[in-house]
C-alpha cells in the first residue's frame, strides 16, 4: 500500500506520556508540521487519515523470531517479519540472535546487507543475546555455546557496523573490559541471563551497560541480604529495564513493582517473541531447539520458557489492564524509551522533522493503520 506524498493523521496524538487532539501534516516521509486541537478539513490536505490514537511506531528491541521465522542468517526470513510486525504497530525492531558457536555468526553479519529496508517494518540491527552470558541463567541458551565464547569471538564483533545491542552477564570473567569496548564502538549494552550479585551488577552499569534484559528473567531470585541483580536494576536510575509483561514472564504484580520502581521512563517495553508468534499452539524451533507451544507460552521439554508468543500490541492493553498505567504512558515505554536507547533522535516522538513512522489504534487499543517512512504498510480489516 502507498499513500499520497502529503496527507494528515489525525486523532489523539501521544506526546511524551500525555494524549492531545492533534493533527500530523505528513510530506515525504516526515513529519512535516503539527496542528494541536482539532484541525478543519478545509486548512488540511486532500487525504486525511482518522483515528483514536496516533502513535510514534512501535520499537522492539528483542525478536526472537516471529510469524513461522527466525531471526537468522537467512535475509528473506527477516523481511518476512519485517513484513508482517506492521500489523501489530511496530515500525522497527532488533533481530535477536541467541547464543551459537562461533561459525554461526559471520554469515549472519555477512546477510545484513542483502534483507529489503522497505519490506515493513524497519530492522535497526542485530540484538545479539549471549553467548557471554551465565551458565547458570542460560534459560533456552545452549550452554555447550555458552562455554565455547572466546576472546577471539568477541574481538570479531568489534568490526561489525550491523550490531546494535549485546546482552552479557557482568560477573563473567573479562566483562567490564567487553562493555567498555562495546560502549566505544556505540552499541548498547545490557545484562541478563545473569548469576551477579548486586555489586557485579552495578560494576557492569559503572563499565557503560545502559539496560537490562528481561527483567525478573534468568536472574537471582532476590533476597533481603543479597538482592541481586533484580533489586541493582529496580534501583538504578542509569540502567532501563526490559520488561516482558505478557503474565508468563512476569505477573501483573511484578509489573506493577517495576512501574512503581523504575517510572515509565525506567522501562522498555520487549516482546521477546519467537518463531511460533502469530500462529498458535504446536512445535517450533527457536536456534534449532524444540519448542512446545501453548495458548499463553513457548516452552523446551523441560519446561523452560523459550521466548515468548507476545506481540507489542497485546503487551499495550496488558499494561493498561493490569496497572493504573494510561494508553499514553504504555506507549512511551514501547516509542520514546527504546529509540532513546539506541540515541535515534528520528523515531519514538512525535516532533517536526521526525521519521513518518506511526501506529494508529482504536479506542479498545487493537491496531489500525501502521506507516513507515510515511508509507501506509499495514491497515486493519474493516470490523
Amino acid at each position: 500500500m502507498t499513500t499520497a506524498s502529503t496527507y494528515a493523521v489525525r486523532g489523539k496524538l501521544v506526546f511524551g506520556t500525555h494524549l492531545d487532539d492533534g493533527t500530523l501534516v505528513i510530506e515525504n516521509g516526515r513529519i512535516a508540521s503539527i496542528q494541536r486541537g482539532h484541525a478543519s478539513d478545509g486548512n488540511l490536505p486532500d487525504t486525511v487519515f482518522d483515528a483514536h490514537i496516533v502513535s510514534p511506531g512501535l520499537i522492539d528491541l528483542q525478536v526472537n523470531g516471529a510469524f513461522g521465522r527466525e531471526a537468522n542468517e537467512n535475509p528473506d526470513d527477516i523481511d518476512y517479519i519485517s513484513k508482517n510486525l506492521v500489523s501489530t504497530g511496530c515500525t522497527a525492531w532488533l533481530p535477536t540472535i541467541v547464543t551459537a558457536f562461533a561459525d554461526f555468526y559471520p554469515p549472519v553479519f555477512e546477510s545484513w546487507p542483502r534483507h529489503n529496508p522497505d519490506a515493513g517494518a524497519v530492522p535497526l540491527g542485530f540484538h545479539l543475546e549471549g553467548p557471554f552470558i551465565s551458565r547458570e541463567k542460560k534459560g533456552a541458551h545452549r550452554i555447550e555455546c555458552i562455554d565455547a565464547a572466546s576472546d577471539e569471538l568477541f574481538d570479531s564483533w568489534l568490526e561489525q557496523d550491523s550490531i546494535v545491542l549485546v546482552t552479557l552477564a557482568p560477573e563473567r570473567e573479562g566483562a567490564t573490559d567487553r562493555i567498555r569496548r562495546l560502549v566505544e564502538r556505540g552499541i548498547l549494552v545490557s545484562l541478563g541471563h545473569t548469576n551477579a550479585t548486586y555489586e557485579q551488577f552495578i560494576a557492569g552499569i559503572d563499565a557503560g551497560a545502559r539496560k537490562a534484559t528481561h527483567l525478573y528473567n534468568t536472574m537471582p531470585q532476590i533476597h533481603h541480604r543479597t538482592p541481586g541483580a533484580m533489586v541493582a536494576t529496580l534501583v538504578d536510575e542509569r540502567v532501563t529495564a526490559g520488561l516482558i509483561p505478557d503474565g508468563i514472564h512476569s505477573h501483573p504484580a511484578t509489573v506493577r513493582l517495576a512501574l512503581k520502581s523504575k517510572g515509565v521512563d525506567g522501562i522498555a517495553i520487549v516482546s521477546d517473541m519467537m518463531s511460533a508468534c502469530g500462529l498458535g499452539p504446536g512445535t517450533y524451533t527457536l536456534a534449532t531447539r524444540d519448542v512446545t507451544v501453548d495458548e499463553t507460552s513457548a516452552r523446551l521439554e523441560d519446561g523452560t520458557l523459550a521466548g515468548s508468543i507476545l506481540t507489542m500490541d497485546q503487551a499495550l492493553r496488558n499494561l493498561v489492564d493490569w496497572s493504573d498505567t494510561t494508553p499514553a504512558e504504555a506507549l512511551h515505554m514501547m516509542t520514546a524509551v527504546p529509540a532513546r536507547l539506541l540515541g535515534d533522535e528520528s523515531r519514538g516522538r512525535l516532533v517536526v522533522g521526525a521519521r513518518a513512522d506511526l501506529a494508529m489504534f482504536d479506542a479498545s487499543l487493537h491496531p489500525t493503520h501502521t506507516i513507515v517512512g510515511g508509507r501506509t504498510t499495514w491497515r486493519a480489516e474493516a470490523r
